[in-house]
């Protein structure tokens, strides 16, 4: 479901994205080119700043948002997902939010008021939040990463990591695409 935010803000969607009908993007939202946005996921840009206005959720080309993902931002904070970049299923991402390109969020996993580097891995039921978590870092399973001072036991990506974050995105490419031919045959 696309629909505006109660300032009157209407999302912008690429025509090669896919948005399953069961989610629902509202307000101040874009969404790029061949972006996959999975059953059940809520995309919503409503909230003001002191100034009465909001910065846009924005989802870079080539990127997929799972099943059940939650995309929301503070106080019309921006979020921004860079391109190819994997937010896996029931996520939560509550801005402000900067996620760089080619960056694989596991499921479950909570980012608030981070930043993220470009090919950086976060694993499942992890938690990363007021830091910024440098380009090429690997965050392994459940961990709690709250300050810069944590950062400094992550390892970086391994070639495995990465080769998987890419396969990932990719994949979900290849879902737009192929959701795209069926969209109106039910």
């Amino acid at each position: 479901m696309i629909r505006k935010n109660p300032s009157g803000h209407i999302p912008k969607v690429a025509e090669s994205a896919f948005v399953d009908p069961t989610a629902i993007i509202c307000g101040k939202v874009v969404i790029g080119e061949n972006v996959f946005i999975g059953p059940y996921a809520v995309i919503r840009a409503d909230e003001l700043n002191a100034d009465g206005d909001m910065e846009p959720i924005i989802i870079g080309d080539n990127s997929n948002i799972q099943d059940g993902v939650v995309i929301h931002s503070k106080s019309g904070a921006a979020v921004t997902i860079g391109e190819n970049s994997s937010i896996a299923h029931r996520s939560i991402i509550h801005g402000p939010c900067h996620i760089a390109n080619r960056v694989f969020i596991g499921f479950n996993t909570v980012l608030f008021n981070c930043k993220v580097g470009e090919g950086s891995v976060i694993r499942h039921n992890s938690v990363v939040e007021d830091c910024e978590v440098p380009a090429s870092f690997y965050i392994p399973s459940t961990s709690n990463v709250h300050s810069e001072t944590d950062l400094a036991q992550i390892q970086p990506v391994t070639p495995d990591a990465s080769s998987f974050s890419e396969d990932v995105a990719q994949t979900n490419v290849r879902l737009v695409q192929g959701y795209k031919q069926i969209q109106n045959e039910l």
